[in-house]
């Protein structure tokens, strides 16, 4: 029977970014959809304009490798990343992140133990406007930095 779902790490090639981190690719699992097209099924750390539940579509280098060509449909979901300050309330905790935005559900992953930053998925139909007020007061009161890497019109204007 061929009702096996495909799981693929789709790559995505970009420039890195001055002091951040030196990689220029960054692999995200994905369902595979079609022959050149997959659902993105993780969270990414490192590349801006993807979230998970995107279509994206892809094309198989010699090696056998997938590498994004663009997106094929956003699903409305946002990422974002947030990086404890180690000096502030929460020290170098993710998990402390995930219990400070624990009421909004949110699916997280930790990049490492070195560099404790979580990538969080917001769903689409999450309360955009409370997260972003959440997101805002932890910056002005020392509890981390964040950035929006995969944010979309309802997000920006919550």
């Amino acid at each position: 029977m061929e009702n096996a779902v495909e799981k693929i790490k789709v790559w995505f090639r970009f420039t890195p970014r001055e002091g951040w981190f030196p990689q220029d690719t960054e692999g995200l699992w994905a369902t595979k959809l079609s022959a050149d097209t997959a659902r993105v099924q993780n969270v990414a750390f490192l590349q801006d304009g993807v979230a998970e539940g995107d279509v994206v579509r892809f094309q198989t280098d010699a090696d056998g490798r997938h590498w994004a060509v663009g997106r094929v449909s956003a699903s409305g979901n946002c990422t974002i990343r947030v990086v404890p300050i180690p000096s502030g309330p929460l020290g170098r905790s993710p998990q402390a992140v995930h219990q400070r935005l624990s009421a909004f559900e949110l699916g997280g992953e930790v990049f490492s133990e070195e560099f404790p930053m979580v990538a969080f998925n917001v769903p689409a139909n999450a309360d955009f406007s409370a997260i972003k007020k959440l997101l805002n007061r932890g910056k002005e009161e020392g509890w981390w930095h964040f950035e929006v890497g995969c944010g979309n019109d309802a997000w920006w204007s919550a």
